[in-house]
């Protein structure tokens, strides 16, 4: 696949979130049974912030099996406007951040995906200052950035937020931070990531106690230490980083996505399908798993990177709560529900993560899923059949949870809110279609079932970014 140009130069780049997905949507014709190979994408949410680390490099990066996402291109923006080199083919994306010319992120980009916020660690290590703008996202709850902050302050930075920035600098003379031991009141995982980037480049050893655990975390790390750096305990509570003057270059995979992997298993449970999955971590699936053979779903582990899924019996009701890794993971909940919606009997489900995140519930009540919201709990009653009917997808997961839903409903539904659903779905509507789902992405009345693909680069040749689908 040639290389594509990213363009940032007129403000309003066209992604695949904007704006054909925000005009078409996603006919769903539901009651077929799925059966095939889906092969899983990179992790979205570790794409994102190993972008970001990659800053920490002063040579050539690569990071392979990259997801074809808005929000990739998005991070290759915000990149970009700091004076990044990148360049993309297929699934692997080269950085060059040798030369970073500004400290300043564009307000623009960064108020758009949440993520790109966590590059104030990685910008703050290696240039002894960063203006990042407040970040943004899908509106599922209040994710302040206050643990963030009182690390980076807990390791000599001077920080003050005005006027949305967020305005970050080391004063001393070394323009290095200082390890500190810092511990975080919640495990929050972008709060971790932005101070293990931090803390690779700082003067001494940094302690993170209650740190996030999740796999993204680790991946993060791996990443660090194929550059050189000295972390160990990632994938714990306790972190510790002992700072190095310079990382190096690297050559990088990132893991399989276990969200996407994890929406894969649930169209298969709600359709009663047989399918397999690979290349996936079986141990970062291992609470969906659970929750999935306390229903009467049978997950066979084929091999180390595959998973099967078999058609059940009956599907019996459970309950969930959320919680930080290796809990029931939030991502997950959404689309939980769909399949939760057609199990024989009441189930629970309680989100402790997030406060803003049970909107999908009267989408799902559209296509006759009989379900209830009262606070931070839903209380969902099985019913024997759901029945196709226009919905929307009010974040990311809520989205995807539209589609598993629609999937086994009887008759035509119609999905509005794919600008959410592209932000961390790479093709799921062509992915679905090969393993048998009748799913067709629409544009003004005519079928569309090409999936929007954007690729990154920088043309070093004029110092302009461009995007192109």
């Amino acid at each position: 696949m040639e290389d594509r140009i990213i363009n940032t130069s007129n403000g309003s780049p066209e992604t695949n979130s904007s704006p054909q997905a925000d005009s078409s949507v996603l006919k769903v014709w539901g009651g077929h049974t799925l059966e095939g190979n889906v092969t899983i994408s990179g992790a979205k949410n570790s794409a994102l912030v190993l972008l970001a680390g990659a800053l920490l490099c002063s040579g050539d990066c690569r990071i392979r099996n990259v997801p074809r996402l808005a929000d990739i291109s998005r991070m290759g923006e915000v990149l970009s406007a700091l004076g990044v080199r990148l360049k993309r083919d297929g699934n692997i994306i080269d950085i060059n951040a040798s030369e970073i010319t500004t400290s300043k992120a564009p307000y623009e980009l960064v108020t758009q995906l949440r993520a790109s916020f966590f590059a104030i660690g990685a910008l703050l290590a290696r240039l002894g200052e960063a203006q990042m703008p407040l970040p943004g996202g899908c509106a599922i709850g209040a994710r302040p950035v206050d643990l963030h902050v009182r690390g980076l302050q807990a390791m000599g930075a001077e920080v003050q937020i005005e006027h949305g920035i967020c305005n970050a600098r080391v004063t001393d003379g070394s323009r290095r931070l200082k390890g500190a031991k810092i511990y975080l009141d919640f495990p929050s995982v972008g709060a971790t990531e932005t101070l293990i980037m931090a803390a690779t480049l700082a003067e001494g050893e940094t302690i993170i106690e209650n740190a996030a655990r999740e796999p993204e975390v680790v991946d993060l790390a791996n990443f660090c230490i194929s550059m050189g750096a000295k972390i160990e305990g990632a994938g714990t509570s306790k972190i510790v980083i002992n700072g190095v003057p310079k990382l190096h270059s690297t050559d990088y995979n990132v893991i399989p996505d276990r969200i996407e992997a994890g929406t894969f298993l649930l169209a298969g449970a709600i359709t009663r399908s047989d399918l397999i999955l690979s290349p996936v971590l079986p141990e970062h699936l291992m609470p969906v798993i659970a929750k999935l053979e306390e229903i009467g779903v049978p997950v066979i582990e084929e091999a180390s990177d595959t998973l099967r899924i078999k058609p059940a019996e009956i599907l019996k009701a459970t309950d969930i709560e959320t919680l930080p890794h290796p809990g029931f993971p939030t991502d997950m909940q959404a689309p939980f529900m769909s399949l939760l919606a057609v199990a024989q009997g009441d189930s629970i489900i309680n989100e402790t993560v997030f406060e803003n995140r049970l909107r999908h519930a009267s989408e799902l009540n559209r296509l006759g899923a009989d379900i209830r919201v009262k606070g931070n709990s839903a209380f969902v009653r099985g019913v024997p059949e759901l029945s196709g009917a226009p919905v929307e997808g009010t974040d990311l997961r809520a989205a995807a949870a539209m589609v598993v839903a629609a999937l086994a409903a009887s008759g035509e539904t119609t999905i509005k809110g794919l600008q959410y659903l592209d932000r961390g779905y790479d093709r799921l509507d062509l992915k679905l279609q090969k393993i048998g789902a009748k799913i067709e992405r629409v544009e003004n009345t005519e079928a569309d079932t090409s999936a929007t693909v954007t690729e990154i680069s920088t043309d070093t040749s004029n110092g302009t970014a461009s995007i192109s689908s």
